[in-house]
């Protein structure tokens, strides 16, 4: 599917008035709440005692997010990293074998179920950003803040975290103006099969490659070729081998050109 060409506006419609917006879209994410926490609040349970068990401390980890209209809010995913040794331990050799496998198949984000009770989130929207890669959205990137952040999304089952972000705002204003009840149901038909063959949890480049870059830069100006370089003649060097401090031994090769 075409993502929403640069030069266009941000999308522009109402929730309320949409037919996958307002009370409708909040009604069906309730019902799938409450569908859902039927298996959530048991298999969370669990989770956490497996934690406690095996990390200690706090069950749940809480960070800020910008959601609807950049509204700042605390989203909940199970703790899947022990605490820091030292102040500038890096992330990753903190994961435990345990967290490693709730990331793996997102049970780590079965908390945000509560998140969407609330009505911070929604089942299906753009997910949720840290606040200060908004800062860098243009006028127009800011469009993905229209809805409520969802559990899954548009750009989730298009490639999650394997593309870079620019990509994903881009699938993320393209499900926002494309949004109807025929999409979400492919989104959720989509996030079952990753959920089954989870792919693209953690890109080569990191959680959010590319990410920050300026929104719709002028491309650079062509730089020109260099000049040619001329040929060097063949030449004789000295390299050494195997030299010693009693018995130097030095070795003649031609560098040819």
């Amino acid at each position: 599917m075409p993502a929403t060409r640069p030069g266009r506006g941000p999308p522009h419609h109402h929730d309320a008035a949409h037919p996958v917006g307002g009370e409708m879209k909040r009604g069906g994410d309730l019902a799938v709440a409450a569908l859902a926490g039927i298996i959530a609040v048991p298999l969370g349970l669990v989770i956490a005692l497996l934690i406690r068990a095996t990390m200690g401390g706090p069950v749940i980890f809480r960070q800020t997010r910008s959601g609807r209209h950049g509204q700042e809010f605390s989203i909940l995913k199970f703790r899947t990293m022990r605490d820091k040794r030292y102040e500038d331990e890096p992330d990753a050799p903190r994961i435990t074998r345990l967290g490693a496998l709730l990331r793996r198949t997102s049970l780590d984000e079965l908390p945000q179920l509560w998140n969407v009770v609330r009505g911070e989130m929604a089942v299906i929207g753009p997910r949720p950003t840290l606040p200060e890669q908004v800062v860098h959205y243009s006028p127009r990137q800011r469009g993905r803040l229209a809805l409520r952040p969802g559990l899954t999304g548009w750009a989730q089952i298009r490639g999650r975290n394997s593309i870079t972000w620019p990509e994903r705002i881009e699938l993320d204003l393209w499900y926002i103006e494309h949004r109807s009840l025929l999409l979400d149901l492919r989104i959720l038909v989509g996030t079952a099969r990753m959920l089954l063959r989870p792919t693209g949890i953690t890109a080569a480049g990191g959680v959010n490659p590319g990410f920050p870059v300026p929104a719709e830069t002028p491309a650079p100006a062509e730089t020109p070729a260099p000049a040619a370089v001329p040929a060097v003649p063949a030449a004789r060097i000295v390299l050494p081998r195997q030299a010693t401090a009693t018995a130097p031994r030095l070795a003649r090769e031609e560098l040819r050109g």
